[in-house]
């Protein structure tokens, strides 16, 4: 994929529903939330412009490579898909046949079917939060803006604030729903971002706080 980033602007994948219930099996071990359990998506737009197409979603693994044959068409398939090393894999080969079997129905359907609904939900929040506009053009996440709103527009706008403050490293989940938390309450607090600052929320506003400054202006307790 690195090799296609670099060359092309438009890629085109082979994705499937198979996919499609691998990939939400997965998912859900991990407590993903609506952006991850609806992948892998139709329309995929990436940064730097560049965007992923699956036009096969709507086809079984097993359609596809009928399909195929009967077209004399060659193909041939990753000999790693086999090895049980891989996550995926077991999900595959041990979960999906038994998860089929106790469903006695199309469950391959079905998880495609939760996988379009699940990405309207999503569309439909990303919508709202961008129509509430709480992030500034310094950067700055303003708390009044979400004032009664529902608690996944809180989660889905400290994301995208992580997202935008490029000084912020990667924090624990633990970390980011200690914050989630601070918001939701609106209440002073300074949260420590790595080496680089604190997010720091004052006056309903949550802001990066560099750390030299930090340790300059500061005098209290430190989370």
């Amino acid at each position: 994929m690195a090799f296609f980033a670099k060359k092309a602007r438009v890629v085109w994948l082979g994705h499937q529903q198979d996919d499609i219930a691998e990939s939400m099996l997965m998912r859900l071990a991990r407590g993903s939330g609506l952006g991850g359990l609806s992948a892998p998506r139709p329309v995929q737009l990436l940064k730097g412009g560049r965007v992923h197409l699956r036009p096969l979603l709507g086809i079984k693994k097993g359609e596809l490579g009928a399909a195929l044959r009967a077209a004399g068409v060659h193909f041939r398939e990753d000999s790693s898909n086999r090895q049980p090393a891989f996550f995926r894999n077991r999900i595959r080969h041990e979960v999906i046949p038994r998860w089929l079997e106790a469903a006695q129905r199309d469950a391959l359907l079905g998880a495609a079917r939760s996988r379009e609904l699940l990405e309207e939900d999503d569309a439909a929040l990303e919508l709202w939060l961008d129509a509430l506009k709480p992030i500034d053009a310094l950067g700055w996440l303003d708390l009044s803006r979400l004032a009664g709103k529902p608690r996944a527009l809180f989660r889905r706008a400290l994301h995208r604030w992580l997202l935008a403050e490029p000084r912020a490293g990667a924090i624990s989940r633990q970390s980011f729903d200690f914050l989630l938390a601070a918001l939701i309450r609106g209440e002073p607090t300074r949260h420590s971002l790595g080496l680089a600052g604190f997010a720091k929320i004052d006056q309903a506003i949550l802001r990066f706080e560099p750390i030299a400054k930090s340790r300059a202006t500061f005098r209290g307790p430190i989370n």
